[in-house]
C-alpha cells in the first residue's frame, strides 16, 4: 500500500459541506458513524439512521454515541431509528429528512449493509433476502426518494458504499481467501448495487445529480470487521478509517462529471492528491492511509 501522496493542504472551499443537508444510513458504528462525524465537522446538518439506538447485543456503538460525538461540532444532528430490511420502515427516512431540512437533502450516503457469511451451497433463502433488501433495494429506494428534490435544485450527491467482494475471483486455480466463498451473497448484492448506481447515474446525467459507489482498497477495521477478521490480516491489508471517510467526502462534494463510477478509496485519493484528515477535520491524520495504534 503506497504512502499518502504529498498533497496540498486541506482547503475546505474545495469540497465544502458547510450548510449541506446529509442523510447517512448505518450511522450507529463503523464507517457510517465516522462519515457522520466528519460531515458535521465540515459544517453539515445530518440525519443519522440505524437500527441500534442504544446498544447492540454484541457490537460496540450506537446512534446515541454517534450523536454525542456529532453534536460537539454545533451543527444540527437528528436521528431516526429504522430497519432497512423492512420496506415500510425505510420508507419513512427520506420524508422525515425532507421535513426536518426544509425540503432539502443535498447528500445521501447509503452506508448500511447486511453481511452474512456462510457457504453458498446451503445459504438459506431468508438470509439472501435480508442481504438484498438492505444492500440493494434499500439504497435504491432511498435514492429514488431524494432524486425529485435534487433534480428540482439541479444538484445532489448519492454515494453508495460497496465492496471489493463484488468482483469475481480469478481462476482456476482459485485463491484461498480469509472468507472464501462465504461472502458470495454479500458480494453479489454489492455487484448489483454497483450496476444500479451506474444505471441511475446515466439516467440522471445532465441534471447535476452525481451517483457513485465507493469501495475500500483494503479492510477498514470497523467493529463488525474486527469481529470477523480481527487478527487475521497483515498491516498492508488494512486501511485507516480516516482514509475511507476522506474518499467518501470527496464523492459527497465532487464535480458533476464525476458520476456513474465505482471508485476505490485509496485510488481515488491518489488521483485527487487529497490528504487524509482526522475525523474532526482539524488536521492531517498522522497515519495517512494506514491506521495508527
Amino acid at each position: 500500500m503506497p504512502a499518502e501522496p504529498g498533497a496540498a493542504p486541506h482547503l475546505l472551499a474545495d469540497h465544502d459541506l458547510a450548510g449541506r443537508r446529509v442523510v447517512v444510513t448505518g450511522a450507529s458504528r463503523g464507517i457510517g458513524a465516522a462519515i457522520a462525524e466528519r460531515c458535521c465537522a465540515e459544517g453539515a446538518d445530518v440525519l443519522l439512521t440505524a437500527r441500534t439506538v442504544e446498544r447492540h447485543d454484541h457490537l460496540a456503538g450506537s446512534l446515541t454515541e454517534t450523536v454525542a460525538r456529532c453534536r460537539h461540532y454545533g451543527t444540527r444532528v437528528e436521528t431516526l431509528a429504522a430497519d432497512l430490511a423492512d420496506g415500510e420502515s425505510r420508507a419513512a427516512i427520506i420524508p422525515h429528512a425532507l421535513a426536518l431540512f426544509d425540503g432539502r437533502v443535498d447528500v445521501l450516503v447509503n452506508n448500511a449493509a447486511a453481511a452474512i457469511y456462510q457457504p453458498l451451497a446451503d445459504f438459506p433463502l431468508r438470509r439472501r433476502r435480508v442481504i438484498f433488501e438492505v444492500n440493494v433495494h434499500a439504497p435504491l429506494d432511498l435514492a429514488q426518494q431524494v432524486v425529485p428534490s435534487m433534480r428540482e435544485r439541479g444538484e445532489g450527491w448519492i454515494v453508495n458504499l460497496s465492496s471489493g467482494a463484488a468482483r469475481p475471483a480469478a481462476g482456476p486455480p482459485f485463491p484461498e481467501g480469509a472468507l472464501g466463498t462465504t461472502s458470495a451473497v454479500y458480494g453479489a448484492s454489492k455487484a448489483a448495487l454497483n450496476k444500479l448506481t451506474n444505471a441511475l447515474a446515466i439516467e440522471l446525467y445532465g441534471t447535476g445529480i452525481r451517483v457513485n459507489t465507493l469501495e475500500p482498497r483494503a479492510a477498514v477495521m470497523s467493529e463488525g470487521a474486527e469481529v470477523l477478521v480481527g487478527g487475521k490480516l497483515s498491516d498492508d491489508q488494512i486501511e485507516s478509517m480516516e482514509a475511507m471517510v476522506e474518499a467518501t467526502l470527496a464523492l459527497c462534494t465532487c464535480e458533476a462529471e464525476r458520476t456513474g463510477q465505482t471508485f476505490v478509496s485509496l485510488d481515488l485519493l491518489d488521483v485527487l492528491a487529497r490528504p487524509v484528515m482526522t475525523l474532526d477535520g482539524a488536521g492531517r491524520y498522522p497515519g495517512g492511509y494506514r491506521p495508527v495504534g
